[in-house]
């Protein structure tokens, strides 16, 4: 197995970052990455505090591998649920938002790993400056929400040997040459979120999936569309979902599940993606993928996507240098 900084700092086998994204990031698919080596994340935005208890006991119960949380920050109304995910967790990580020290403070408080994820080089070093102990480095190319404009490589090359923390790469990356590629860059590991999506064990709507998997890298863009609920907000999706919302006739596409069994309205231009148990106009909801969608070709077990991961990186990377 690849070794790595990201490896020994979260006790994981494998320097692969499941990307934490809401209504997909399931506790059965951050499980299923968990224990293929990997580091699972579960998504906790709109999250209520009892809830998460819930999730990550059962969580805790079922794994002694390592696993992290995600929070939204423009989501973050019950601050009590950050000491909730570090008292649980192995790592708890950040988005979109100034990296705050204090937030950062509460997670080792907690007895958790402070992550946070940035689309700048002035942010990551912002958030090696709060405390954080590794830094995600997102290049635009990425699916969801996007915090920067840079490609994923002048970002990688604007951080790595500038940060005192270790750094994963995030943004187009679905497939062992990506991998290898990020990790021969120096990154200490790689984030993968749109291959995850299709992942068997996703809690994606199969509408979305099989969207993703008939779609190549040219059809995704970056926009504002989906920008109710959360405004002023870059996203990256697929250019067939726009069109799609654009065309749609009402104000409502559909009704989503939230955590606790609660059904909400999901609005034409709403920011929430389709889940298993989301009703309505799916085409025309927020369909989030990356530039590396048009490598995905079939649905895998996670485990099945970890292994082909690292395992083909792995083999690349020693193909050019033994010392991998």
């Amino acid at each position: 197995m690849l070794e790595t900084r990201f490896t020994r700092l979260v006790g994981c086998e494998i320097p692969i970052q499941q990307a934490g994204m809401g209504g997909v990031a399931t506790s059965e698919l951050a499980l299923a990455v968990t224990e293929a080596g990997a580091l699972g994340m579960v998504a906790a935005t709109l999250v209520p505090p009892a809830a998460l208890m819930q999730i990550l006991g059962a969580m805790r119960s079922a794994t002694r591998r390592p696993f992290g949380v995600s929070f939204l920050l423009p989501f973050l109304d019950q601050r009590e649920c950050v000491g909730i995910a570090a008292r649980a967790a192995r790592v708890v990580e950040f988005f979109w938002g100034p990296p705050d020290p204090t937030l950062v403070g509460e997670v080792h408080a907690g007895g958790a790993l402070a992550a946070w994820q940035a689309g700048s080089a002035d942010e990551a070093r912002a958030a090696a400056g709060a405390g954080c102990d590794f830094v995600v480095a997102q290049g635009q190319e990425a699916g969801g929400h996007v915090r920067g404009r840079l490609g994923l490589l002048p970002l990688l090359d604007a951080v790595l040997g500038f940060l005192p923390v270790p750094v994963v790469a995030a943004g187009g990356i679905a497939t062992p040459r990506t991998m290898a590629a990020a990790l021969a860059a120096g990154a200490a590991a790689v984030r993968v979120g749109t291959r995850f999506v299709t992942a068997q064990e996703s809690g994606a709507h199969p509408t979305y999936v099989k969207a993703l998997l008939e779609a190549g890298a040219e059809d995704t863009v970056l926009t504002d569309t989906f920008s109710v609920m959360w405004p002023n907000a870059p996203h990256r999706v697929l250019r067939s979902c726009v069109e799609a919302a654009r065309a749609f006739p009402k104000d409502v596409t559909g009704e989503i599940e939230v955590a606790g069994g609660k059904r909400i309205a999901v609005p034409r231009f709403g920011v929430p993606c389709p889940t298993r148990e989301t009703t309505g106009e799916i085409a025309a909801m927020a369909l989030y993928a990356g530039e590396s969608v048009g490598q995905i070709c079939a649905v895998q077990s996670a485990a099945a996507i970890v292994d082909e991961l690292s395992t083909g990186a792995e083999r690349l990377l020693r193909a050019v240098s033994p010392s991998f």
